[in-house]
């Protein structure tokens, strides 16, 4: 009898010390899905447009939509801005799809800026496409945040008015123009050896 108790003693205690080690689960993050789109964000590219990285710049502005009642924005202490991939740009790429999770989401890579919330207000940023942004098309995402950094309302320009980046490919023009040029040389110079060896063959 003795031995059995002890075995359950040793039992419990095993399954707690295994619990207290294993890591807790996850919180889910806010759903995008939950939020109230309280925010008008427009961004001056125009759909289809092509930024460069590195040179070009988009204006993005944002305030609290007009069919939101008086008030609504109380709790809205800071505004993060984001650029998101497009459906277009996230397809056959796991690590860029969207996500109705926060937490989990991969298309709003990009944090262009945070700022505090001016109620009654109209937000803006110049933002000049960071030369780390790769090409693909991409639209505009603000989230309204509350005191303690929660998303408590959003607003975006949203796929259809999507921009397309062209992304610096890490190969400056001149290198090109160079390994051109020395193809080019290496043709010709080919073809001369190609001339005076045919003509040494036929003395």
């Amino acid at each position: 009898m003795a031995r059995r108790q002890g075995a359950v003693v040793v039992s419990l205690l095993a399954a707690v010390l295994l619990g207290a080690c294993l890591p807790a689960p996850a919180a889910a993050g806010v759903q995008l899905s939950t939020l109230p789109k309280a925010l008008d964000v427009t961004a001056s590219a125009k759909p289809g447009q092509v930024l460069h990285s590195g040179v070009d710049k988009v204006t993005v502005t944002w305030s609290l939509n007009t069919t939101e009642p008086a008030g609504a924005d109380a709790a809205y202490k800071s505004v993060q801005v984001k650029l998101c991939y497009a459906p277009v740009s996230q397809k056959d790429r796991g690590w860029r799809k969207s996500n109705d999770d926060l937490s989990k989401d991969k298309a709003c890579q990009f944090k262009l800026t945070q700022q505090a919330y001016a109620a009654g207000a109209r937000g803006s940023f110049e933002y000049t496409v960071a030369r780390d942004i790769p090409t693909g098309s991409y639209y505009v995402r603000a989230y309204a945040l509350d005191a303690s950094g929660t998303q408590v309302a959003y607003g975006q320009t949203g796929p259809a008015a999507a921009f397309d980046v062209a992304g610096i490919t890490g190969i400056h023009a001149s290198i090109k123009v160079a390994a051109g040029v020395f193809s080019a040389f290496s043709v010709a110079a080919l073809a001369f050896f190609f001339v005076v060896e045919n003509r040494k063959k036929n003395k």
